[in-house]
């Protein structure tokens, strides 16, 4: 016997040999948007920092920058989040279930999650400054958010029963009293996602053994008409908090692979597929109102593709694992910026990548790593940034000129000077031979930090990104 976790506090469902069929195959249908924890699973979580006591927000300062290889990436407060988003920066807000949230089972309070709304970010920093806040609350339904959005609108802090009663999230004390926070967000927004649904069909769970297949589908089809409701008024709040961001909802992937039988399989297709349906329906109805609504089809990313994509196989647990949100991520960014980039670090061909004004850099003298700080030839960013340089032998000191800013910075010393003014570093630059060429090696983020740049390092891709 196979346990498939599909609830927070409604039990496990025991599931033969994979093979759900008649009402439980139902029942399983697109639960993948679900808080999809075991109990002991919810306790690891109780401890789980609440970045910043309302959203969880994976942002690399500029001390973490400079360990580009080291795998650990703190976590960002939410005031934190605040102060560093600035005019010109690329919002995005993520609003949702334990999808958006990135949940995957064994998570505890040390984790670190990596889901589809952090690599969203990532790929936002090959178009600009880009930031990213993450509202994804493990167990909700579209009628808490329903609910969590018009408390948003009113910017007062609720109850927490009053978004939902009874969700196992630790962190939604905190969350209902962060909607002053998440108002301010969702104004500013550029980009808003949102993944719900899965958990709706759920309250369908205590009448499985008791009514017929037929039944079930009737009672599906009026939570997913319940649905639909609930979804155009979280889409007609965000739309009036802000009329001009663009608005991606996904559909429902099944998570049930197709050794559940034939006939089970095709019942869980067709069932998605209405699912699909509405919300291509709802974009559709927005879209005609001229606001910027549209979908992210991920359910088609996952059909055939179930136990590569998800925890099904090996953890009885429909939530997608690494590879699921990887999948997912490309599907939203396909829908905003019509493409899904990767680095060479990323793919494997180089130890680590820099990527300035969205091009990542191609150079016979490759970035080097030292103490623990990632150095570049002087002319090959100062070229890509747009800046000018100049070398005075008699000194031994490079000068960058980029805007109305300077800065002098001597080899091998640990202090520069950004337009008259001096600041120490631990990063001197030095001097490096390379195929008979001596190279002027600076420090990028001391460099890019002090000409006014934007620096953030990605650990997960192994790419440092720059931009104005």
């Amino acid at each position: 016997m196979v346990q498939i976790r599909i609830g927070n506090g409604l039990g496990r469902v025991l599931w033969k040999r994979l093979l759900p069929t008649g009402a439980m195959a139902l029942i399983l249908l697109l639960t993948s948007g679900g808080a999809a924890m075991a109990e002991a699973e919810q306790g690891r979580m109780q401890a789980r920092p609440l970045e910043g006591e309302v959203a969880q927000v994976q942002e690399q300062t500029h001390t973490q920058i400079q360990e580009p290889l080291h795998p650990q990436v703190q976590e960002q407060t939410q005031v934190q989040m605040q102060s560093h988003v600035q005019d010109g920066d690329y919002l995005i807000v993520a609003l949702g279930d334990s999808i958006t949230a990135g949940y995957e089972p064994g998570v505890n309070a040390s984790s670190v999650l990596y889901g589809f709304v952090e690599r969203l970010r990532e790929q936002g920093l090959f178009h600009g400054r880009t930031r990213a806040v993450n509202y994804g609350i493990l167990g909700l339904t579209s009628e808490g958010l329903k609910n969590y959005v018009a408390a948003i609108r009113a910017g007062e802090p609720v109850a927490a029963d009053a978004i939902q009663p009874k969700l196992a999230d630790p962190r939604m004390a905190a969350l209902a009293a962060g909607t002053a926070a998440a108002k301010r967000q969702l104004e500013q927004a550029d980009l808003i996602t949102i993944t719900i649904g899965g958990n709706d069909l759920l309250r369908l769970l205590p009448d499985v053994q008791h009514v017929t297949l037929d039944e079930l589908r009737a009672g599906a089809d009026g939570v997913l008409n319940a649905y639909g409701e609930n979804v155009r008024e979280v889409l007609g709040i965000l739309t009036e908090l802000n009329p001009s961001a663009q608005i991606v909802l996904a559909d429902q992937y099944q998570p049930i692979p197709p050794l559940a039988g034939a006939d089970a399989y095709a019942e869980l297709t067709a069932m998605a597929g209405k699912f699909t349906a509405i919300v291509d329906g709802i974009a559709a109805e927005f879209a005609a109102r001229t606001k910027p609504v549209q979908t992210a089809h991920v359910a088609a990313a996952f059909a055939g593709r179930e136990l590569s994509l998800t925890h099904i196989f090996t953890e009885s647990d429909i939530h997608p694992n690494q590879a699921g949100y990887e999948e997912i991520a490309k599907v939203f960014a396909q829908a905003v910026w019509g493409s899904y980039r990767e680095t060479g670090a990323k793919t494997g061909v180089a130890p680590f990548s820099v990527v300035v004004k969205g091009k990542e850099l191609k150079t016979p003298y490759p970035p080097v790593l030292k103490n623990g700080r990632t150095f570049v030839a002087i002319k090959d960013i100062t070229e890509a940034i747009g800046a000018q340089s100049k070398w005075d032998s008699r000194t031994q000191t490079a000068s960058v000129v980029y805007g109305s800013r300077t800065a002098v910075i001597p080899i091998g010393s640990g202090q520069i000077t950004v337009n008259g003014t001096p600041a120490t570093t631990a990063s001197p630059a030095f001097l490096q031979t390379t195929g008979g060429e001596h190279k002027t090696y600076v420090p990028l983020t001391v460099l890019a930090q002090d000409l006014g740049l934007d620096v953030q390092y990605s650990a997960k891709m192994k790419t440092v990104f720059v931009n104005e």
